[in-house]
């Protein structure tokens, strides 16, 4: 009897965190895109770099906390937090800061979607036949690259970044790993243009964001995908299982 009345409301409960996070995603986007902008920050830049001044420790565990609001809540900003990162820390220990922040949160939505459908998908996808089983067992086999893979190329948005692992079983330490190890390359570049923010205010500028995708930045990371890809062309020509 305690079964039957308790399994219904398990599942409600096992999705509580993704629909709050959904929900706070939505308002986010309607109320904080005015405030988490490079305008703000640069009307705001004397302020934090007083508080910063006067409070070192505090500001640092006050911005990863709020990088980790960021990027758990999927609100907007992810990028301007990063150039914050920098312009009040630095290039290093910022882009520590950043890579920080931005792995915990990752990592708690990484875990609200495997609580809420996470495990179920995954057995759904392991008892599949054809097509779909065979994808799942060429992920499994490969994990560490795909998942270092979705990491670095600029074109996988870092949300579903961090949905992917968790609807294929991907281990917590792998994701948690590759995750931090993975966004280097974007958050050491990203920092270091807030490192440079003090010049482009003083010029009434706004900074390169694209820079990521000029030549010198890009084909290094290029390069570490290829790295990242030549296990699983390797086990594709040895005949395995794989993409």
């Amino acid at each position: 009897m305690t079964d039957m009345t308790e399994a219904p409301a398990n599942p409600i409960l096992k999705k509580l965190p993704l629909i709050i996070i959904g929900i706070v995603a939505v308002l986010g986007a309607f109320f904080l895109r005015d405030y988490l902008t490079f305008e703000a920050l640069a009307e705001n830049r004397e302020a934090l770099l007083s508080f910063r001044d006067a409070n070192y420790l505090l500001t640092v565990l006050v911005f990863i906390a709020a990088y980790v609001v960021i990027v758990a809540f999927s609100l907007p900003g992810a990028t301007i937090a990063t150039l914050t990162g920098g312009f009040l820390f630095a290039t290093f220990p910022g882009a520590l800061f950043n890579m920080t922040g931005a792995t915990i949160g990752a990592t708690a939505i990484f875990l609200a979607a495997r609580w809420g459908f996470g495990e179920s998908l995954g057995k759904k996808l392991e008892s599949s036949e054809g097509a779909v089983k065979k994808i799942k067992d060429g992920i499994d086999e490969n994990q560490w690259s795909m998942l270092f893979l979705i990491r670095l190329v600029p074109a996988v948005p870092f949300f579903l970044a961090n949905l992917i692992p968790s609807f294929l079983e991907v281990p917590l330490h792998r994701f948690v790993i590759s995750t931090f190890l993975g966004i280097i390359p974007g958050a050491v570049v990203y920092t270091s243009v807030g490192a440079g923010l003090g010049e482009v205010f003083a010029r009434g500028e706004t900074p390169n964001l694209g820079i990521i995708f000029e030549p010198q930045i890009i084909f290094p990371i290029i390069g570490l995908c290829v790295l990242a890809a030549l296990p699983i062309a390797i086990n594709a020509i040895r005949g395995k299982k794989g993409l």
